[in-house]
């Protein structure tokens, strides 16, 4: 076992004597989709009144709506009960602070020597304008329910409020 895991392990250990969780439906039982960014700064259920069981967590660098998150909401809506999706980027995010991936390209490159030149980033400093295509990416998709509620805010982590912004 590698040690620089031992704290996480231990930790699952007494979380683990007091599981409550089990028996929770699969399906998203308020039929929420979140899409939101990976920063350890939010905490997606909370803040939306939300339970464990009542909503699918997508979260990525900058909550962006990529390839993968289109896939996963296509099962969310036919094979998990998901009727409405909300995007929420929230402020702060330094996927929004740089002026597009050739910066991050960089930064990496020139801190860590690395060319990450061959991923898609899809940084933006634009965050609403990021959010407003993203939006249209999962109302125009294909194989997306046509019913399906779409929805974005932004979440600031500095109050925990969230600002609708039906773009």
């Amino acid at each position: 076992m590698n040690s620089a895991f031992d704290d996480l392990f231990t930790a699952n250990d007494a979380y683990a004597a007091d599981f409550r969780l089990s028996g929770l439906a699969p399906v998203a039982a308020r039929g929420l989709a979140l899409v939101t960014c990976m920063d350890s700064r939010i905490e997606p259920l909370q803040p939306l009144g939300l339970q464990p069981g009542d909503a699918k967590i997508l979260r990525n660098a900058g909550a962006r709506v990529t390839d993968d998150t289109l896939r996963t909401l296509v099962l969310a809506a036919y094979l998990l009960e998901v009727d409405r999706v909300l995007v929420m980027p929230h402020t702060r995010c330094k996927m929004a602070s740089v002026s597009g991936d050739g910066e991050v390209h960089d930064l990496i490159e020139s801190r860590h020597g690395v060319d990450t030149r061959s991923l898609e980033f899809r940084t933006d400093n634009d965050q609403i304008g990021a959010l407003r295509h993203d939006l249209e990416r999962i109302r125009h998709h294909p194989l997306l329910p046509r019913g399906l509620s779409v929805a974005g805010a932004v979440y600031d982590v500095d109050t925990g409020r969230i600002e609708p912004h039906d773009v």
